[in-house]
């Protein structure tokens, strides 16, 4: 089975690639040559993992998932939430969106946080949603040179590391997109 992750992110890609079984042939956006940037225009992370599940399979007509990934800070009153990977502005820039959300954290009491993916699956003129939450809390510098994004700064519960610190086994064990990603392979088994 052929199957189109639609991101042109490569670590997300690698992440992903570890937890698919060899009888599924995962893609990216690059490989089916759609070099356009998706907008990302839902207010929420299923609105946005919609969109661009629906751009792929109509553009190109082939199965495909999308997500969309937020870290929830309940202090910050959900933020940076939807706007996650441009925190901090366009550029996307994971050490400027980790600076700005230590920066927005100084002097707060509660540090709780959650990561949530919500992952679109465009099959067989379906689409279905899967969803995987994580708790933690964000910690006060970053640790670790593993993962990508927020993993710096982002201690899931029951473990005294941030997810760049763990073994890329456990954080896709424990992980929200590692999560999402179980129950989509369990709905195509």
């Amino acid at each position: 089975m052929k199957l189109v992750f639609a991101t042109h992110n490569k670590n997300k890609l690698d992440e992903v690639k570890k937890l698919v079984p060899p009888h599924i042939e995962l893609v990216s956006l690059t490989d089916i040559g759609c070099f356009d940037e998706i907008p990302e225009t839902g207010t929420t992370l299923e609105e946005n993992a919609k969109i661009k599940a629906d751009y792929v399979t109509k553009t190109y007509g082939l199965a495909c998932f999308a997500d969309d990934t937020g870290l929830i800070v309940d202090i910050l009153n959900g933020e940076p939430g939807v706007y996650s990977a441009r925190y901090a502005g366009e550029t996307k820039n994971a050490d400027d969106n980790m600076n700005k959300l230590l920066q927005n954290l100084e002097g707060k009491k509660s540090r709780e946080a959650h990561f949530k993916t919500v992952i679109a699956l465009n099959i067989n003129k379906e689409q279905h949603v899967f969803n995987g939450i994580v708790e933690g809390i964000i910690i006060k510098e970053k640790k670790g040179v593993k993962g990508f994004g927020y993993d710096p700064i982002f201690q899931p519960n029951g473990y005294k590391q941030t997810f760049a610190q763990l073994p890329q086994e456990t954080k896709n064990s424990i992980s929200h997109r590692g999560l999402a990603m179980k129950k989509l392979l369990d709905f195509l088994q």
